[in-house]
């Protein structure tokens, strides 16, 4: 799954990198900055809410395992045959949540402020088109979304890597098959 979201968040960074290169005219497309950056930004909703859900629930199953095993009901969920001392267990699946926890703090907030920051300099753009506002007022922002948009997306990436080997751990230490959440 990190292969398919780094992918997804790759493909993000490339349209709106594009959007912007046509728009300060670097580039020469028959359509103009603004037919590309409404699929664009549509797509970059798209791929970090795909992002954010991954984060999300690798916390969640890791929280829960770690419930299930620090409460010792439902181990028949986890184990064939429970085992007598579970304290390896416990200690192992606490750092695998500090871990999860913490890449989900890493990257959320960046992916909430691309968000908002892409979606007022969509709105702005064309507020800049019927002519409300300055050209360097759409610029600023799309500035501050580029940046965003580059420090989340080296976030995103290096966590979804991160993510990964923790989800291969939690699941070879309980025998989890991969294809089950």
């Amino acid at each position: 799954m990190a292969y398919l979201l780094r992918s997804l968040i790759l493909i993000m960074f490339i349209g709106i990198l594009f959007t912007a290169l046509l728009a300060m005219g670097w580039v020469n497309y028959p359509m103009s900055h603004i037919q590309i950056a409404i699929p664009a930004f549509i797509y970059t909703i798209f791929a970090q809410a795909f992002v954010m859900f991954y984060f999300i629930g690798v916390a969640r199953l890791t929280n829960n395992v770690y419930s299930i095993v620090t409460s010792g009901t439902n181990l028949n969920e986890l184990f064939d045959n429970p085992p007598a001392d579970l304290a390896p267990y416990v200690e192992k699946t606490k750092k695998f949540v500090e871990e999860a926890d913490r890449s989900k703090r890493q990257t959320i907030p960046w992916t909430i402020l691309m968000l908002i920051l892409g979606m007022i300099a969509f709105l702005l753009g064309g507020a800049h088109d019927t002519g409300l506002v300055q050209k360097t007022t759409h610029s600023g922002v799309v500035l501050g979304f580029f940046v965003a948009m580059t420090i989340g997306f080296v976030r995103q990436w290096y966590y979804l890597g991160k993510s990964h080997k923790l989800l291969r751990k939690l699941k070879g230490l309980y025998e989890i098959p991969d294809g089950q959440m």
